[in-house]
């Protein structure tokens, strides 16, 4: 009978556990068994890795990289891993393509957003990534958030690699941060055919001779070739880039301007003063010279 009593007691403590228990907890629990492995490995990161997280979780980022993903996009993604996967290794080549893919990104959801069709990112190996405009922007204001849409995006991206080598003190990802600020504080020249470009028309288009001082300037220290490319390409359209697709193209009103001028000019002190932390940061971790 001793022993009937004892599991009749553990039987009404179980039960009493159970009904203490609320449908609001059991749902918690298994709803946090069930979130995906992604989620699982940010949380752990810490802090910012929570964070990150929860804000992904919030976007729902995968839903637009699935609307402009098509196979081309996905085939010359892969060319371009494996370009550079020769020069800098599998893992660098992977993080290097994805920032410039969230770059492209940033472009085509601006691009959805304000009714211009476009094609899928196509990468080119050296060159970055190019989305193909199948209509025209309405006015040189549409054509300033298209471009600006691409390093904010870009710049975010960069960002997150940033925090995430702040939080585990990697050297991979510091220098995946720095590549990131890099590529989009170039894109931010003031030239045509890149991102600052575009924007810059609806500023002034006095801008276009500053940027291209800044470039030939940047190149006579580089020698870069893609650069040299980007100033022959964009010398060759110059007169079509001033007088734009029609002749109100350049008529905005000036708060727009002031919008666009304050995004701009804030964007590119982010960015360099980015570079120059995260560049800090890639300088402590460096092992000392013998």
């Amino acid at each position: 009978m001793g022993g009937d009593e004892r599991k009749l007691r553990n039987l009404e403590a179980v039960a009493r556990h159970l009904a203490q228990a609320t449908p609001e907890e059991e749902t918690q629990k298994v709803s946090t068994d069930k979130k995906p492995s992604w989620y699982r490995k940010l949380t752990a990161l810490g802090p910012l890795g929570v964070l990150l997280a929860f804000l992904l979780g919030k976007l729902k980022l995968i839903v637009p990289l699935l609307k402009v993903t098509k196979l081309s996009t996905l085939l010359t993604m892969f060319l371009a891993v494996w370009v550079y996967a020769m020069l800098w290794g599998f893992p660098f080549a992977v993080g290097f393509v994805l920032l410039i893919f969230v770059h492209e990104l940033g472009h085509a959801l601006v691009m959805q957003q304000q009714g211009i069709r476009a094609g899928a990112p196509v990468f080119i190996p050296f060159v970055g990534a190019v989305i193909a405009m199948k209509s025209l922007p309405r006015n040189a204001y549409v054509e300033a958030l298209v471009g600006i849409g691409g390093p904010l995006l870009g710049s975010v991206g960069a960002l997150a690699c940033f925090l995430i080598g702040w939080q585990t003190g990697s050297l991979f990802w510091y220098a995946l941060a720095y590549t990131g600020f890099l590529i989009n504080l170039f894109n931010l020249i003031p030239i045509s055919p890149l991102d600052g470009g575009r924007i810059v028309g609806v500023i002034s288009r006095w801008l276009w001779l500053l940027g291209y001082l800044v470039a030939i300037g940047v190149f006579l220290l580089t020698y870069s070739p893609i650069l040299f490319l980007i100033l022959l390409l964009g010398l060759f359209s110059i007169g079509r880039t001033i007088r734009g697709p029609g002749s109100g193209y350049f008529k905005v009103n000036s708060q727009k301007r002031l919008a666009i001028g304050m995004c701009y000019f804030g964007l590119l002190i982010l960015l360099a003063v980015g570079m120059w932390v995260t560049g800090q940061s890639l300088e402590s971790l460096r092992p000392p010279m013998e």
